[in-house]
């Protein structure tokens, strides 16, 4: 693997209120090679379940390929969020503690791979993740494995 594409998704119903994120992983291609939904639970904000969808999916990458292979991996985060975008890019500053906390989060595990780029992308072109997230809140957190 030289390159892994991620898009990621999260959601709050209320906002705050319950979240879940979706995340889909893809080849060089584009072509998806796994997916992975996941509910956070109640009392979270749409931004705080955005950061929680891409901690979770490079959590889920080291523990599904292995350290060694995240270590010669180029990862590309796919987000329709723009604050998380602009934030990891440094281009927005970050005032919210919780979001501070899950932006440390992800700088720490961004270590352990190649090289961790982030890329926004349109809310269409993010269908499949918006999917999962939705379809997870609709169970409201039942059994979700990776396919």
């Amino acid at each position: 693997m030289k390159k892994i594409i991620i898009c990621t998704d999260g959601g709050s119903r209320g906002n705050p209120g319950q979240a879940a994120v979706g995340i889909i992983f893809c080849n060089e291609k584009g072509q998806e090679i796994k997916n992975h939904a996941q509910y956070l639970g109640d009392g979270l904000t749409n931004n705080e379940a955005e950061y929680q969808a891409v901690v979770i999916a490079l959590q889920k990458f080291k523990a599904l390929f292995g350290k060694k292979l995240a270590e010669s991996t180029e990862i590309e985060i796919r987000s329709d969020s723009e604050l998380l975008v602009k934030q990891m890019k440094g281009e927005y500053k970050i005032m919210e503690p919780k979001i501070q906390e899950l932006f440390l989060k992800v700088w720490n595990l961004k270590i352990d791979f190649k090289k961790v780029s982030f890329v926004l992308i349109p809310r269409e072109k993010n269908k499949e993740a918006d999917y999962l997230v939705n379809e997870c809140l609709d169970n409201q957190g039942k059994a979700q494995t990776l396919i």
